[in-house]
């Protein structure tokens, strides 16, 4: 097993279908063509015409007045928090949210912000009256209240947007800013239906990433409003986020903007295909959103499961008790054949 709880295939196990994560993904060729040829500056003096062109076009798309390029979503959710929040003050966050779980604590351990964790529902979603019990009054023996951090997609569930808005007004009547990790943003807006913008207007910023279901070898994008992304520039640069020649992987990300996004549908459906073949298979309890499949196999199976597909060149997550299946551009249709045989193929207990 490794980290994560992602259990490799046998090495001598040629791979043909890698189910761990959408972060698996490879640049497609046109991709690779498109870094290959991107005008090059130094983005750290502001010269990378590339790094600008992508700034520029997710700002737009977003609806905010200016973006700042990043090499990872875990820098640039934590250079927000840095911006909407001084040493001391407090941040409330889903307990079951990335920035809250799993980026090593980072808020707390280099930017001194305390972090408080919200019950989330079944859908990802806060309550709102959950957000107002977490907000602490003006006191001096209390952390400072100052941000609420969402996340959309959760699991692979797409928060509604209604239920994003209502806990929203609840912040800002608080006078609280507003920050959406949406890692997955445009999965969200594939199942929603919507636009860009009319998904990222409730929140003061928004982290995108570019190497997940959208195919860049790395980075993330953090836009919001002029009067904060200077500081969230300098956050970049005291972090050790700023980068030279980084137009070599924004390319990358204006690409799949061009090309990867009408993808994501097809991920999708995938997703729903092998969660109804799962479901034939009586194996476990499945359940499904996006890009996303969650397997529980009983205890007993778990282990095996994992080593059966292996050794039909299937990788799939180690995580217990739901294992969780994610398809992305690098799985198409026959791949995906090769994996449903093989759970099909799954002896009984």
């Amino acid at each position: 097993m490794s980290l994560y709880g992602y259990a490799a295939a046998d090495a001598a196990t040629n791979c043909i279908c890698d189910l761990r994560s959408d972060t698996l993904t490879k640049p497609s060729a046109g991709m690779r063509e498109a870094m290959m040829a991107a005008p090059l500056g130094d983005d750290v003096y502001g010269e990378d015409p590339t790094v600008t062109l992508l700034e520029q076009e997710l700002a737009a798309r977003l609806g905010k007045d200016a973006a700042v390029f990043f090499p990872t979503g875990t820098q640039s959710n934590l250079a927000a928090v840095m911006a909407h929040c001084g040493r001391g003050d407090e941040m409330i966050a889903g307990d079951r949210y990335h920035l809250y779980c799993d980026e090593a604590a980072g808020v707390s351990v280099l930017a001194g912000v305390s972090m408080v964790p919200v019950a989330s529902s079944e859908d990802g979603g806060l309550d709102p009256s959950r957000i107002a019990a977490a907000i602490k009054m003006d006191d001096p023996h209390y952390a400072r209240s100052r941000l609420l951090s969402l996340e959309n997609t959760v699991g692979g569930r797409v928060v509604p947007l209604e239920r994003i808005e209502a806990g929203v007004r609840v912040a800002r009547e608080a006078g609280l800013a507003v920050h959406l990790d949406g890692a997955r943003l445009f999965n969200a807006i594939t199942a929603l239906g919507c636009d860009a913008a009319t998904f990222a207007a409730p929140f003061d910023t928004v982290s995108v990433c570019l190497s997940k279901g959208l195919g860049a070898p790395a980075g993330s994008v953090l836009v919001g409003p002029d009067a904060l992304m200077g500081q969230v520039r300098r956050n970049r640069k005291i972090l050790g986020g700023a980068m030279r020649q980084s137009g070599i992987l924004a390319a990358a990300g204006l690409y799949a903007l061009e090309h990867h996004l009408q993808d994501l549908a097809d991920d999708h459906r995938r997703a729903a295909r092998l969660a109804q073949a799962l479901g034939e298979t009586g194996i476990g309890e499945v359940s499904s959103q996006t890009n996303m499949v969650f397997l529980t196999p009983p205890e007993e199976a778990h282990d095996r499961l994992i080593s059966h597909m292996a050794q039909a060149g299937i990788k799939i997550g180690g995580q217990s008790p739901a294992i969780r299946l994610v398809l992305h551009r690098d799985v198409d249709d026959s791949a995906l054949d090769a994996a449903i045989d093989a759970f099909r193929s799954f002896p009984p207990g």
